[in-house]
This record gives C-alpha cells, sequence and structure tokens, in this order.
C-alpha cells in the first residue's frame, strides 16, 4: 500500500511537471490584420507545431485599435503575450525581449533584416535581435479611376503636387456627385508624408521634433481643404483626440475618388471592391521639398511578458526563414523587407492584375522616400508629434481653434509627450 501511495504520489507529481511544460511552451501571439495577415499566419504556425512537438502557437486576432490602445497599457502593466504584431517600432522598444541569444543562425537575421533592425532597438548602440518587419509597407495614395473615367478628367502625372491632385478630384467629385474629392487616414503617420513633401524636417539641429514652416503649410493646406469641401470632414471630424480611423472604408463605398492610405490595403482593396471600380494606386503627390510618403510596415516583435523566450524565438525564427516569409509575402501580397527576398522577387501570382500593378507601383515609389521619412519612422517617440496632430489639427478642421492655435498645442504637447516618454 505505501509502495502504492508513493507511486500515486510520483505519478500526480509527473503529470503536474508535465501540464508545467505544456503550458511554459504555449506561445501567445497578439495580431491583428490589414487583409489576412493573421489567418496567414495561423496557418503557418500549424505548420510550426507539427515540426516542433509539444509547442502551441496561439494566434489572437484583434481589431488594430487593441494594438495601439490596449497593448501598450497591458505591456506597462507588465502582462501581454509573448510575441505581437506591432506599429509603434520605437515607442514599444522599452518592452521587446532580445532573441538573439536563442536563436541558431544570427547572422541570417543581420544580412536580411539588417535595414530596419535598428527600428526596433530602444537604441542606437544596442545590437540585439528583438524581432524582424513583417512586411516594408509605404504611405501612399489610391485613385478610383472610373469616377475620373466618368467625369473625363485625366489622372495627373508621375511627379504631381497635392494642389494639382486637389483640383483633379474636386472637380471628378463635382462632375460626379461625390460627396467629396479625398480623404486621408486619420493619422499622423499619414499626414508626416505630405508635411515631409511640403517642407518639414521634422527634426531640429539637434535631432529634436520641432513644428517648422514646412509644418505649418501641410496643416494649412489640410484644414483648408476641409473647409473648402476637398476633404471628407467624416474621417477626421467624426472621432474625436487621436483616435485612429481609415478612410478606406469611404473608398470602397464609392464616397470619394482619392485616399490617402497605404500599401498594406492593397489585399483589402482587391476582396472588397472586387469588381465595383476600377482602383490605381498612383505615387505620393510632390510639394516643394520632396515627393514622399512614410517607409513603415508591422513587426513581428519579442516581448519580455513571454514566459516561453525559447519557444518565441524559434517560432520567430521559422516565421522570418525564406520559405515561410516568402509565403506569407505572396499570399498577403506585401512587400518584402527580406533583403534577399527583395533582390529575388516576390511571385504574387494569385493577385489579380490591379493588385499586382498597384504593388509595382509603391516598390517602385520607394526610391522616391525622403530620407527624413526614413529618420522619422525609426525615431521612438515618433508618436509625440503624430498623436497631437491628430488631435489639435482636427480641432481646427471643426473650427474649435485657427491653424496657429492648432500648431502651437501641437508643439506644446509634443513637448511634453517627450519628456515624459524620456522619464
Amino acid at each position: 500500500m505505501k509502495t502504492t501511495t508513493l507511486s500515486r504520489a510520483a505519478l500526480l507529481a509527473a503529470l503536474a511537471a508535465g501540464a508545467g511544460a505544456a503550458s511554459a511552451a504555449d506561445v501567445r501571439v497578439m495580431c491583428y490584420q490589414d487583409g489576412i495577415e493573421c489567418e496567414v499566419t495561423s496557418e503557418l504556425a500549424k505548420r510550426f507545431e507539427a515540426q516542433n512537438p509539444g509547442t502551441k502557437i496561439i494566434v489572437d486576432t484583434v481589431p488594430y485599435k487593441t494594438i495601439v490602445e490596449q497593448l501598450p497599457v497591458q505591456l506597462a502593466a507588465g502582462q501581454g503575450p509573448d510575441i505581437a504584431r506591432v506599429t509603434d517600432l520605437g515607442g514599444l522598444s522599452k518592452h521587446y525581449l532580445d532573441i538573439s541569444a536563442n536563436l541558431k543562425n544570427r547572422k541570417y537575421f543581420d544580412d536580411n533584416f539588417g535595414a530596419t533592425a535598428g527600428w526596433l532597438r530602444p537604441s542606437a548602440s544596442d545590437r540585439g535581435i528583438y524581432g524582424f518587419m513583417s512586411q516594408l509597407t509605404m504611405t501612399g495614395p489610391y485613385v478610383n479611376k472610373t469616377l475620373f473615367d466618368q467625369a473625363k478628367v485625366a489622372l495627373p502625372g508621375p511627379k504631381a503636387t497635392w494642389d494639382d491632385w486637389a483640383d483633379a478630384v474636386r472637380k471628378v467629385s463635382k462632375a460626379t456627385q461625390t460627396k467629396a474629392g479625398m480623404a486621408w487616414d486619420r493619422s499622423g503617420h499619414r499626414f508626416a508624408g505630405p508635411a515631409i513633401s511640403y517642407g518639414a524636417k521634422i527634426f531640429d539641429a539637434k535631432g529634436e521634433l520641432v513644428i517648422d514652416p514646412g509644418y505649418r503649410t501641410a496643416v494649412t493646406k489640410f484644414v483648408g481643404w476641409h473647409k473648402d469641401g476637398t476633404m471628407l470632414r467624416e474621417v477626421w471630424a467624426g472621432s474625436g483626440g487621436s483616435t485612429y480611423a481609415d478612410s478606406i472604408g469611404e473608398f470602397v463605398n464609392g464616397n470619394v475618388a482619392m485616399v490617402l492610405s497605404g500599401s498594406w490595403q492593397i489585399n483589402r482593396l482587391q476582396k472588397d471592391v472586387g469588381t465595383k471600380f476600377d482602383w490605381v494606386a498612383v505615387p505620393n503627390p510632390c510639394g516643394p521639398a520632396a515627393c514622399s510618403g512614410i517607409p513603415g510596415g508591422a513587426a513581428w516583435v519579442a516581448l519580455k511578458t513571454s514566459k516561453a523566450p525559447k519557444e518565441t524565438a524559434a517560432f520567430l525564427e521559422f516565421m522570418a526563414s525564406e520559405q515561410a516569409y516568402a509565403e506569407f509575402t505572396a499570399r498577403t501580397e506585401n512587400i518584402p523587407a527580406h533583403a534577399g527576398l527583395a533582390k529575388k522577387g516576390i511571385d504574387y501570382g494569385k493577385a489579380l492584375p490591379g493588385a499586382k500593378a498597384a504593388l509595382g507601383a509603391f516598390s517602385a515609389g520607394v526610391a522616391n522616400l525622403s530620407p527624413v521619412a526614413f529618420q522619422f519612422q525609426g525615431y521612438r517617440f515618433n508618436r509625440a508629434m503624430m498623436l497631437p496632430t491628430v488631435a489639435r489639427v482636427t480641432q481646427s478642421v471643426v473650427g474649435e481653434m485657427s491653424v496657429d492655435e492648432a500648431l502651437n498645442k501641437i508643439n506644446a504637447d509634443m513637448q511634453d509627450a517627450v519628456k515624459q516618454a524620456q522619464r
């Protein structure tokens, strides 16, 4: 009896240890998707699990708003997933987990993701590996070509200015009775491309954020376009504070002739527009200083809240592998951030002609990106400028304050946010 009792105790202890081991090998992934990114990730995760018995990958698909608003709060409280797909690359960097010690091939990451690795590092001197860009994106416009054809208005050329496009979409809107000519995503990130094109330097000589005459010009233009009906008010005026809102829904519904969004929307447009109308991606319009969008993208990052660092590193290494990365990029129709695959090219075989053309347009536009745009994307406190821009410019759009007052408020909010972040 004594032997049996001991055996049962040993068995219970073994079962408890086994349960603990299984739990430790669970890897929870917080994922948002513009198209089918989380669906593809879940399918690839099943393949990884088959190759790594005992590790369970749990992909939680959440709205983008959750990534922007709730994930930072969770991480600040010491809670969160093992991996997340994020876009606030520098702003969340203090929460990232260095996986380099658990990688089988560190050189592979350096060779293929070295150009954007700095975007994830908490300091310029840091050499850790915290994840990798799931894709390279670029902000830029989409145009409803069918509306232009119906209005008999020619599409402005590749070096056309924002003023040229504003004139064109006003004519289209009037001729086709659409709500407005264009809309931009309610996002300081999206706003930054035109601002840089209008001459915003973003940084002063010390490398600190600055609101300069170029930024003022962009805000003045943007507010003016809302007041004269060029810009659809609902996107920016429809929300308060710094809440994000995209413009693609209005575009899909045919309410505007042009939107400023980005390359990550290609798959969604292909799916949601279907045969309703013909759409095209066009080059970023020019200002006096540049014809720039903003580079960026979402990154898969490991987080310090992980209870399974080895398994987390293993899954990220699998997702970064050339085969898995090529499949993810082709199926989600994104621009690769993987140097080797960018050189080889991605076979977007299943993409419709419109999507292939759009991917080509965005890829070609990378060469026109301003150096300031790359610097801004990699700056860890860039949201200190982006969020106040959305909140204060909206207040000017709805008439609560003048452009000058909005700019002064952006500057004050920005300085305060940077000071708070540096504590």
